[in-house]
């Protein structure tokens, strides 16, 4: 506090009261003159004086000597006080605890025990239901931000549980609301593309990119390794057990031969099929006109005792494991077409000789227009069926489109839809009566009428440009060329099959050719204005259910039989398929169909399936190679037939002919 002068004397320094803040004491302190410093003749101020002092005196003091200081006023003791300041609360958080001495102890015991009592008597309690809920203690912030003050405040009390009938129907509710279904539809969608990507990018004839496999070490590889030998006994053990499983899709890729990779052949992609349609035969198949990824089945029952109810599926790509839309009717259906005017509508044939046109884009199976109440609906089966648009104007140009149908009945019928279907007849098929060889000295016998005076119409295939002519294939083998237009329906026969015609095709390039096929195992090649068989192709003993060109050649066709299919190529050879493959061991097929703008190939089979085959390294010869080749047929230019194999006159007999016509 002060220090020695020149001449012996010390001097004083006053300090001015601080403030010092520590816990919540008050300190004070004084300066004790030490012996050295008091000068001679100066009294020492007694204890009892410095308790007198106080902080007021000090202050005036403190302006005394700010006004003048004199020696007595250095000398003089000044005691200096320490206060304490207002304390700042920075952060409170209310413990969670309460003290047994508090005052609101009473308060929270009883709502501890009312607590107790409520989750011992709800156990068992529709009124109470087991909820788990988070509360949190403050709004927390992540970032600094600007905002009003947040309140909090504790609410008490319990929400109302719902009853087992309440909650039974807001289930109900969930699950049958149209948002819900369509957040199933997506996710659907989202599944199928993961599991067939690639198939379905073999489908689409996309490249197919196989991400690597990278290993870290060689502990990696060596599991992996292990890994894969446990899988090989599993799946060699799971073989020995379900020995007979044919499914192709599933099966492990084989490589082919080299010769086998040469030539053309089949790889099954996937199949159609459900729980729904096991236990049916596919009896036909129709793409869209508009989208050629959907795809329409018809079912019928497996064997004719079965009286089993028909369907009719509406198959996408997105999901070949359930069809889009599924329509049940009451007999097997036997035929269905999508319409080109309007694509939406399903025209559907049973076995019962009923009608029904559907329309897709609705979801209930409730048929838009059916022939039940027509007076002249089919007493037979309706065997096939197509719409067709036909010339209707005088001026040209106008084209309306007709459904029609051929059935078991003998008619060929043209139906009309509007407010309800109605037909007229195009064509009624007559019964032929076939000659008998008479033996010598035999009597003439007289010819008894036949019982049945209709023959049943099979089948029938309208001409690719003039729609007013089309083919009819009937039960007794032969093919009728018939005309829309005029009183001479039929204007020329066709004699060659010796069972029932299944199939009549024209063909899609020459349209003076067309194919036919029959449950006499052969399949026969015509022309229009020969009224005898070009080429007869038969390579086994079994009917042929269905045939078809294939529409980037105009050389080849398919051919199903039994459960067997083969593909003809011309410009190779007329004696023998170039591909024979069996498709279906345990079934057998009964129709096929070529997908649109893809090199696959769809076959249905008497389970219900509807496999879905690639055609690798099947050649398309071109249009010049069509031009180039010429042969005479009993005086008709057939450029189709004329092949490098061929040296002979298709069509006229020989007896080096290896053909049997």
């Amino acid at each position: 506090m002060g220090g020695a002068g020149a001449g012996g004397q010390s001097t004083r320094g006053v300090l001015a009261p601080l403030p010092w803040t520590r816990g919540s004491s008050s300190t004070w302190g004084s300066n004790q003159p030490t012996p050295e410093s008091v000068p001679d003749g100066t009294e020492e101020p007694s204890p009892g004086e410095d308790s007198d002092l106080s902080l007021s005196a000090a202050q005036e003091g403190q302006e005394e000597v700010e006004e003048a200081l004199t020696e007595a006023d250095l000398d003089q003791r000044v005691d200096i006080y320490l206060s304490e300041t207002d304390t700042l609360w920075m952060f409170d958080m209310p413990s969670a605890l309460v003290s047994v001495e508090a005052e609101d102890a009473g308060r929270v015991l009883e709502r501890n025990k009312i607590y107790i009592d409520i989750c011992k008597t709800k156990s068992g309690k529709d009124h109470f239901v087991e909820r788990m809920v988070q509360t949190l203690a403050g709004a927390a912030k992540n970032k600094e931000v600007q905002c009003e003050t947040i309140s909090m405040a504790d609410k008490e009390g319990a929400a109302p549980a719902r009853s087992q009938e309440e909650e039974e129907c807001h289930s109900e509710a969930v699950l049958t609301s149209e948002n819900f279904k369509q957040d199933l539809v997506i996710m659907e969608r989202i599944l199928m593309e993961n599991i067939f990507q690639p198939k379905l990018a073999a489908y689409r004839q996309i490249p197919v990119l196989i991400e690597p496999e990278v290993t870290s070490d060689r502990a990696g590889t060596a599991a992996a390794t292990e890994e894969d030998e446990e899988d090989d006994k599993e799946k060699k053990d799971e073989g020995k057990e379900g020995k007979g499983f044919t499914d192709q899709s599933v099966l492990p890729a084989v490589s082919p031969t080299p010769e086998e990779a040469a030539g053309p052949r089949l790889v099954q992609l996937w199949s159609y099929r459900c729980g729904v349609t096991s236990g049916h035969s596919v009896s036909s198949m129709a793409w869209n006109k508009v989208n050629p990824d959907l795809l329409a089945v018809g079912y019928r029952e497996l064997d004719s005792k079965d009286q089993k109810k028909g369907l009719a599926c509406c198959w996408s790509l997105k999901n070949p494991m359930w069809p889009e839309r599924l329509f049940r009717c009451e007999h097997g259906v036997t035929a269905v077409d999508f319409s080109l005017a309007n694509p939406n509508l399903l025209a559907v044939g049973t076995s019962g000789g009923s009608l029904a046109v559907y329309d897709v884009r609705g979801r209930h199976d409730t048929a838009l227009l059916d022939s039940s109440e027509s007076l002249n609906k089919h007493t037979g089966a309706v065997w096939q069926l197509r719409w067709v648009e036909q010339d209707r104007g005088a001026a040209g140009g106008d084209k309306k489109e007709s459904l029609m149908c051929i059935s078991a009945d003998g008619r060929v019928t043209q139906w009309l839809l509007q407010q309800r279907m109605d037909c007229t007849d195009l064509l009624k098929i007559r019964r032929t009566e076939r000659e008998k060889k008479k033996l010598p000295g035999e009597k003439e016998k007289k010819s008894e009428a036949p019982i049945v005076q209709e023959a049943a119409g099979m089948c029938f295939d309208f001409h690719p440009e003039d729609t007013d002519i089309y083919l009819a294939g009937t039960d007794e083998g032969l093919i009728y060329q018939c005309s829309c237009l005029g009183k001479e329906q039929i204007l020329g026969t066709y004699r060659g099959h010796k069972g029932p015609v299944y199939r009549v095709a024209w063909h899609p390039c020459s349209t003076d050719i067309f194919l036919s096929c029959s449950a006499d195992w052969s399949t026969m090649l015509w022309h229009r204005d020969s009224q005898r068989a070009l080429l007869t192709f038969s390579s086994a003993t079994a009917a042929v259910h269905d045939i078809m060109w294939y529409p980037k050649s105009a050389f080849i066709f398919a051919a199903v039989k039994e459960g067997r299919v083969e593909m003809w190529d011309l410009s190779v050879s007329i004696f023998n398929p170039v591909m024979s493959f069996c498709a279906s061991p345990d079934a057998n097929l009964t129709s096929i169909l070529f997908a649109k703008n893809t090199d696959c190939l769809l076959l249905g089979d008497s389970l219900g399936g509807v496999g879905v085959w690639e055609l690798p390294n099947l050649d398309t010869p071109g249009s010049d190679k069509l031009n180039a080749l010429t042969c005479s047929t009993t005086g008709v230019t057939c450029p189709l037939l004329a092949t490098n194999t061929m040296s002979h006159h298709v069509g006229v007999t020989s007896p080096n002919s290896p053909l049997q016509l």
